[in-house]
């Protein structure tokens, strides 16, 4: 698709382990989780009650109040970590042609909490009482229009909405931009708050997530035989993508270079994955077509790796489709582990934990692997502890309700 080389140069990330990217990092390491009983609406309604708040996030740290009012939390926590990611980069002082910056942020749900309220209200107070800021607040675009006003981002500036796959659809997106010579820098990632009332309640509804509200941090367990559903959690993981001579040319930090991107559909179903992987292969081995790679040439996946029963049988089965013996030297881990599942936002925070595990040659760990399924066997997980290893590529691999896969792959520099 060209010669343009596209590297990362700042990022960001907001989860339920801390409000950074050094304490994502440290808390995976370490092993810890973030997941605890949800605290921010009283939860004893619920069949279930556990969650991944970002509970040390505060708007205004990053944001004049007179804009965070009129913000969801997704797009808080999605402009909070745009704005560490441009610190990151040596960028927050406008040093760049903003005709030649764009934004492509993904969200799975949007504005979720804001419908709620605004609903609410209506229902309570009559419709003249409805907020005239309902829509902008609640759409799903809200979060890249705030970051392009903000930094002055005058290129592209689009969502992207591909439920759990959408910062991973965003990134392959922005990588394109970048390398078809539309803009040299993008803000990319992804922003999710749907752990609210009615989300909790709704994933409730569908038996997609763990019930296991007695030892909440031990609930999320992919690959693991007593597995029983994801946990639902919020959080922002954005990240600067930059063309590779214009970031050497100021003298950038590079972290990593993006080199492959695939993206398919299942066409099976809107919920359940294809049970064969076909899908999820068919993104894998593009990805790895797109980046001139052997399945040999990778050494780290960051699994999708929900905890879901299905979810997880259908990835495994898609990486021994397309990694055949390769698997044998291949390392794969799901931090969803430790943080849970923060939907559309997932894959930014991922391919951070990729970009880490290449700059520290270190994996890190999948928690609460005790008993491998015997449907998910045959691959190395990584259980429990982090692990020392030369990381020289990492796959980051996102899947999403409605049949949507995208999977990137990274590289050192």
């Amino acid at each position: 698709m060209g010669d343009r080389r596209v590297v990362v140069t700042g990022v960001g990330a907001i989860t339920p382990l801390g409000v950074s990217v050094t304490a994502l990092w440290d808390g995976l390491i370490a092993g810890r989780s973030g997941i605890r009983r949800v605290s921010r609406f009283d939860p004893e309604p619920f069949a279930v009650r556990i969650g991944g708040e970002c509970l040390e996030f505060k708007s205004e740290d990053f944001i004049e109040h007179r804009v965070a009012k009129r913000m969801d939390r997704f797009a808080q926590l999605g402009f909070g970590a745009a704005k560490m990611a441009m610190a990151d980069a040596g960028l927050e002082n406008g040093r760049f042609n903003p005709t030649r910056a764009g934004v492509i942020l993904g969200s799975g749900i949007g504005g979720l909490r804001e419908l709620e309220i605004q609903h609410k209200r209506l229902l309570s107070k009559g419709p003249g009482r409805v907020s005239p800021f309902t829509i902008p607040k609640l759409m799903a675009n809200a979060g890249s229009g705030h970051i392009s006003i903000e930094f002055n981002f005058q290129s592209i500036n689009t969502a992207v909405a591909t439920a759990c796959a959408s910062a991973g659809s965003a990134m392959g997106d922005a990588f394109n931009v970048i390398r078809q010579n539309r803009a040299d820098l993008m803000i990319t990632g992804g922003a999710e708050a749907a752990l609210t009332p009615l989300g909790l309640a709704a994933f409730t509804a569908m038996k997609a997530i763990s019930f296991r509200n007695d030892e909440p941090e031990r609930a999320s367990r992919p690959f693991d035989k007593d597995r029983d559903g994801f946990v639902l959690s919020e959080g922002a993981g954005v990240l600067l993508f930059e063309e590779y001579e214009h970031a050497k040319a100021r003298g950038a930090k590079i972290y990593a270079e993006i080199i492959g991107f695939g993206g398919t559909g299942d066409a099976c179903d809107m919920v359940q994955p294809d049970p064969t992987g076909l899908g999820a292969s068919r993104a894998m081995a593009a990805a790895l077509e797109d980046a001139r790679l052997n399945p040999d040439e990778i050494d780290y996946i960051n699994a999708h790796g929900t905890s879901t029963p299905l979810g997880d049988i259908a990835e495994t089965v898609a990486v021994k489709k397309v990694f055949s013996s390769a698997v044998n030297n291949l390392a794969i881990s799901s931090t969803k582990s430790a943080i849970g599942h923060t939907l559309g936002a997932s894959g930014g925070i991922e391919a951070i934990a990729c970009i880490l595990a290449i700059q520290n040659n270190t994996i890190p760990p999948t928690l609460n692997h005790d008993n491998v399924d015997p449907e998910c066997a045959g691959l190395d997980y990584v259980p429990n502890v982090a692990r020392d290893a030369r990381v020289r590529t990492a796959m980051n691999n996102s899947f999403g309700f409605g049949g949507h896969n995208a999977c990137l792959i990274f590289r050192e520099v």
